[in-house]
């Protein structure tokens, strides 16, 4: 079941997603500073983003919608691709040691 956000009518809608990849990390969470209340006074008006730079990474950076960049098409697929390639190395050492406990072949 995917969950909903409602957006106020007023705010403009997000640029970026929940779990985005852009430049400057992997986008967890979201909020909104409307304008003319205090924190938008103090820290400028609009989105502002929670990312992590990275899934091992325990730090959380904030940026506003205006600071933070996709990566290219091809920035993207080459992330991905390493990403896809890691898990696949892993799932195979996994395998090979599974197969070693059970005394047989697991590869499929």
């Amino acid at each position: 079941m995917q969950s909903t956000i409602s957006i106020s009518q007023h705010w403009g809608y997000p640029r970026f997603a929940l779990e985005q990849r852009t430049n400057q990390g992997i986008i967890l969470g979201l909020y909104y500073y409307p304008s003319g209340t205090e924190l938008a006074e103090q820290f400028g008006g609009g989105w502002r983003y929670a990312l992590m730079l990275d899934k091992n990474s325990d730090e959380l950076f904030h940026f506003q919608e205006s600071q933070i960049q996709s990566p290219s098409p091809e920035e993207l697929f080459c992330q991905i691709t390493a990403e896809i390639d890691f898990y696949q190395q892993q799932i195979s050492i996994l395998q090979q040691q599974l197969a070693a406990m059970t005394g047989g072949s697991t590869n499929r």
